[in-house]
């Protein structure tokens, strides 16, 4: 299993709250558009920060992160929520 801190050393920028840490990495990403498509109001591109965790569940958004195809956005559950 992959430590956060080689998360972090590969680039990879964190978005967190109590239930979900979400862990995206800008030079990987490939700009599918699975995550906007799966919840826009969690993914939205035109906003600063462009991940919102209050928008949906925790595990909502590991199952939209569960499709990123390249792997740019990853997460760890925090608890069962």
């Amino acid at each position: 299993m992959v430590t956060k801190e080689e998360i972090l050393k590969k680039g990879y920028i964190t978005y967190e709250n109590e239930n979900i840490k979400v862990f995206w990495n800008p030079k990987i990403c490939q700009h599918v558009g699975r995550c906007v498509r799966g919840n826009s109001k969690v993914f939205e591109v035109g906003r600063r920060p462009w991940i919102d965790l209050s928008q949906a569940s925790a595990k909502d958004i590991a199952a939209i992160i569960d499709q990123c195809p390249s792997k740019a956005l990853q997460y760890e559950l925090k608890n069962s929520k």
